[in-house]
């Protein structure tokens, strides 16, 4: 099936009342058939509910579904989409790792990696996505994770997959994407060689800033990877806290159930079923809607491009932008709804904000209504000066997500608030 059928049916197998919209099964937990049919859901012999910290039915239909738009081989959702990312780097490294990121990421992913997991005894190497080459000399032997976002935030640059990929492959490196600004509508990375996608369900998955949530999807034959891998041993020796299995014995998604029955069950941050709910729903329109935010993002590109007070604009469906090229390659479809721009001054910048009527002064992406955001003092307050330039975040920048309202209605209200 493509990609619209998939949204809104795929994962969903009806059960004795034959809804045809995905029930909420709003349950903590599950009755079993007997002892045998208990002992046998622990053991892994049979798969099935034992409580939602874990899994949950309106949950499972919303990780396969976003699972079959990401074509991976397995997901599991979580609470937050910093929960996700925390948990696909606590899902491969301990004390004594260290995991290389990208320099242009979201600030609370610069946060976690910079000063947060410090406290785990996991080190951060940082490169800088349009230098992928830098990798190289940061890759040790205790290097178990290269984290980086397809389409960054809030810099918009684009990350060169291939060359990544290559380098990762080279040493036997995982490799993790941020996938939110893009969404699985206008890329895969799995499919372009990656092995891990994490998400914040948050943004264009529910589409109208209703609830929190994250997920994690691994490719296909990610065991291939990891078995006999000595950059990840857990994976390949006995879990005495689960009666000494081995994931990459396993015929399932090895990834994704570790998370699921190692993290989940001990740290607990799993979405409840009401938001899983919520991302069912955004996800049956998200093909729909992404149409529209990518096409208004790029008009409202093109008027900044030829204002005068505007430095720069930072957009790749730009024909001038960098990073053209590699939205051709990768993102031909379009390149989502979120765009930068650059003013000579923060307080040009914070004025602008200020000013706008219908883009609304807030730090969310990726909801039907328009945002406008000064990451200098907000999202990326707490980076110094040399780490904001290194984020590609300047002090006169603002990042526009673009919403679905009338695209020359948004412009004029740019326009309006530019002079």
């Amino acid at each position: 099936m493509r990609e619209q059928t998939l949204a809104i049916h795929a994962g969903y197998e009806k059960d004795t009342q034959a809804t045809m919209a995905v029930p909420i099964y709003q349950s903590t937990a599950y009755e079993f058939r007997d002892s045998e049919h208990a002992g046998n859901l622990f053991a892994l012999k049979e798969l099935g509910n034992i409580y939602t910290r874990l899994m949950n039915p309106t949950t499972d239909v919303f990780e396969k579904r976003f699972t079959a738009l990401e074509k991976g081989a397995g997901g599991v959702g979580t609470a937050s989409g910093m929960s996700a990312i925390f948990y696909a780097i606590a899902n491969v490294a301990e004390a004594g790792d260290n995991i290389i990121v990208a320099k242009q990421v979201y600030g609370g992913t610069t946060t976690l990696t910079g000063h947060t997991i410090k406290r785990f005894g996991i080190e951060s190497r940082y490169f800088d996505v349009n230098n992928p080459s830098q990798i190289e000399d940061l890759v040790d032997k205790k290097t178990k994770l290269i984290l980086f976002e397809s389409i960054t935030n809030p810099s918009i640059d684009i990350a060169d997959f291939d060359a990544i990929v290559t380098i990762a492959n080279r040493h036997n490196i995982l490799t993790c994407v941020d996938n939110t600004v893009a969404t699985p509508i206008y890329c895969n990375p799995l499919q372009l060689g990656c092995d891990i996608v994490v998400h914040s369900a948050s943004k264009y998955t529910t589409g109208q800033g209703l609830a929190i949530g994250g997920i994690i999807i691994e490719r296909q034959n990610l065991v291939d990877k990891i078995k006999n891998n000595p950059r990840y041993n857990h994976f390949n020796k006995p879990d005495e806290s689960y009666h000494g299995l081995i994931y990459s014995d396993l015929d399932l998604p090895l990834f994704t159930l570790r998370v699921r029955l190692a993290l989940l069950r001990d740290l607990g941050a799993s979405p409840s079923p009401f938001n899983s709910w919520l991302y069912i729903q955004g996800l049956e329109t998200l093909p729909l809607r992404m149409r529209q935010h990518s096409s208004s993002a790029l008009a409202i590109a093109e008027f900044l491009e030829s204002h005068p007070k505007v430095k720069k604009v930072n957009y790749p469906g730009l024909k001038s932008n960098s990073n053209y090229k590699l939205a051709q390659k990768y993102f031909p479809k379009g390149q989502s709804g979120l765009l930068s721009f650059e003013l000579n001054s923060l307080e040009e910048a914070q004025k602008v904000a200020n000013s706008t009527k219908i883009f609304k002064l807030v730090t969310n992406i990726g909801d039907s209504k328009s945002i406008i955001t000064h990451p200098a003092s907000t999202t990326h307050q707490q980076l110094s000066t040399q780490e904001l330039i290194d984020a590609g975040v300047p002090a006169g920048l603002i990042r526009l997500s673009v919403g679905l309202e009338d695209t020359q209605d948004l412009i004029d209200d740019l326009k309006e608030a530019l002079e």
